[in-house]
């Protein structure tokens, strides 16, 4: 990796107190003019070859469930390339995460490539928490798109303030919770935002929001990296569906329950407590 690359991901991005607000009581900001031009070449060049290589989807799109249409997932590829590695071990956003999140330091979820093939279905109404066993709501997710990404393209959209939503919290991404969630947040008056996004622009949201994303109606990729950052006291929690004893053994495996989610798997990667 390049010097002036390395440096970029370290920087500090300074955030204001406005920001900070608008993050608490939206549960999202997107911020612009994180990522330098080179920084995102570099990183699409070396995460789409990743995703090319660990990529097992082999099944025509028609023949593919909804899940399964609405993306390319491949995760943790920061244990599987040592450029990646560099890349998600960046301080920048990670600083970021934890300012907006209001807590010392943050330490690594886990990281995933979410690329939506050209013809890619939309992407349900959800709410990533339901997958995590976590004890509280210190956990964020940076969406880094790695292409400037307009309407057509897919972008991630927001349902503000969803956070504080309880109707659907027991629903993973499906046709069902994309038709209950879309009347819910109706019910409930959240702002639906649906903003392109700029090259070098990401976004933040808290595990509680609602999300979604349309379809890919162009003949491009769009490639997104994602980063989920959590509070570096983060204890796991009892899970309460199949899907959180699943991300235990994934994504955490080893730890222990009311203990500090504190594995080689989930290495802090910001903070601001001193050694003692």
């Amino acid at each position: 990796m390049e010097a002036t690359i390395l440096k970029d991901l370290s920087a500090t991005y300074i955030l204001n107190e406005d920001q900070i607000n608008f993050f608490q009581k939206n549960g999202f900001i997107k911020l612009k003019q994180v990522l330098s031009e080179a920084t995102l070449k570099y990183m699409n060049a070396i995460i789409s070859q990743e995703v090319k290589r660990l990529n097992t989807q082999d099944l025509p799109m028609e023949l593919r469930d909804t899940y399964a249409k609405a993306f390319l997932q491949i995760m943790n590829l920061w244990t599987k390339s040592e450029e990646v590695r560099e890349i998600v071990f960046g301080t920048k956003l990670a600083k970021i995460a934890a300012e907006l999140l209001q807590v010392t330091g943050v330490r690594m979820y886990h990281d995933q490539a979410l690329y939506k093939e050209p013809g890619g279905g939309h992407t349900p109404w959800h709410a990533d928490q339901y997958y995590w066993p976590l004890v509280t709501d210190r956990a964020v997710t940076v969406w880094i798109p790695l292409q400037k990404t307009p309407l057509e393209m897919g972008p991630l959209e927001f349902s503000a303030g969803s956070q504080n939503l309880r109707t659907g919290r027991n629903k993973k991404i499906s046709d069902e919770s994309q038709a209950l969630l879309e009347q819910a947040l109706k019910d409930h008056d959240y702002p639906h935002v649906i903003e392109p996004f700029d090259a070098g622009e990401v976004s933040f949201h808290l595990g509680w929001l609602f999300h979604r994303a349309g379809p890919n109606k162009t003949q491009t990729m769009r490639s997104v990296m994602t980063i989920i950052y959590m509070d570096e006291d983060m204890r796991l929690k009892t899970p309460e569906n199949e899907n959180q004893v699943a991300d235990w053994e994934t994504w955490c495996p080893g730890a222990e329950v009311d203990q500090v989610v504190d594995t080689p798997l989930n290495p802090v990667i910001y903070t601001t407590k001193k050694e003692v």
